[in-house]
């Protein structure tokens, strides 16, 4: 398992931008694939972005595809998500995660390792 952290999380006006941080301990990161996921209250936890173990593959949610890019830097054992243009219902805790599989996957349930969570909250 691989101990992951989340930072960059906050209150920004609509139309704002952040970049949440992941950071890695334990195993090795750069042999997971890392993924943020999102939960707003009295929803289900929603795929965000995924991206490969080299960083060259990538797959984003609908609802954030082209406003949203993630990112990793594995010698700082580091993911990112920038997140730009956001929108009111874009206010949610972001989760960080990671598995050890190659391939690319949206399903929560494949990640074996996860963050405590960062609070966004984007006001209108």
């Amino acid at each position: 398992q691989v101990l992951l952290v989340e930072s960059g999380g906050g209150l920004v006006q609509a139309g704002g931008s952040l970049r949440l941080s992941c950071a890695a301990s334990g195993r090795t990161f750069s042999t997971y694939t890392m993924g943020w996921f999102r939960q707003a209250p009295g929803k289900e936890r929603e795929f965000v972005a995924t991206i490969s173990w080299s960083g060259i593959s990538t797959l984003y949610g609908d609802s954030v595809k082209g406003r949203f890019t993630i990112s990793r830097d594995n010698a700082k054992n580091t993911g990112y998500l920038q997140m730009n243009s956001l929108k009111p219902e874009d206010t949610a805790v972001y989760y960080c995660a990671a598995h050890r599989r190659t391939i690319l996957t949206t399903l929560a349930a494949d990640f074996g390792s996860w963050g405590q969570g960062t609070q966004v909250t984007v006001s209108s």
